[in-house]
């Protein structure tokens, strides 16, 4: 790795964790350049625009949640298994103290919704490949048998990452102890409910 890769990868490192504790739009320039004590000059070269940066961000956080959360999912048996592995491991993506300001596309989805620009279409093409690969394992989960033939992988997709949203309020913003123990009822309950 250059020297400048290695300047880069520590710039995204200290970016995405900014992201996720002030956002995308607090996430500036400036502020990084005084965090990781880089002149402006200097981090402005490698990416050019605040813009940038943030799309460079969100492509760290999609790599990082598909090798923590994903990956990791897959190598579980299709079906029921893997769905279940899949809400485990993002729960510790969730839950993950290294990431202080918590999940950062919950900052992001809040954030950009209503935008326009690359953030956004970067963003939005993210979430539906969330979606796509959600649905893609209750389709399996119903191939397998685990779930009843009437299942719509769609509104078990709504609903796991409705679950997830909900359990980020309870923890960061209510500080409820019992948030991780409340969206795994709420996920049981959802499975069971579409169980053959």
């Amino acid at each position: 790795m250059s020297k400048g890769e290695a300047t880069r990868e520590r710039i995204l490192d200290r970016a995405f964790l900014l992201a996720g504790r002030d956002g995308l739009q607090g996430l500036t320039i400036g502020a990084l350049a005084f965090e990781l004590r880089l002149s402006k000059s200097g981090l402005f070269s490698h990416f050019g625009s605040k813009e940038e940066l943030q799309v460079a961000v969100l492509d760290v956080a999609s790599s990082r949640f598909t090798e923590r959360v994903l990956l990791p999912a897959f190598k579980a048996p299709r079906g029921l298994p893997r769905l279940e592995r899949i809400f485990e491991q993002w729960i510790e993506w969730m839950t993950d103290s290294r990431m202080p300001g918590g999940c950062i596309f919950q900052q992001a989805n809040a954030e950009l919704d209503d935008r326009q620009g690359r953030p956004h279409d970067v963003l939005l093409e993210q979430q539906k490949n969330l979606v796509e690969a959600l649905a893609r394992t209750v389709q399996l989960a119903i191939a397998e048998g685990h779930l009843s033939k009437h299942t719509d992988p769609r509104q078990v997709a709504f609903e796991l990452e409705g679950i997830m949203m909900t359990m980020n309020v309870y923890l960061r913003l209510l500080k409820d102890r019992k948030a991780v123990d409340r969206a795994r009822v709420a996920f049981k309950r959802l499975v069971q409910s579409n169980t053959p």
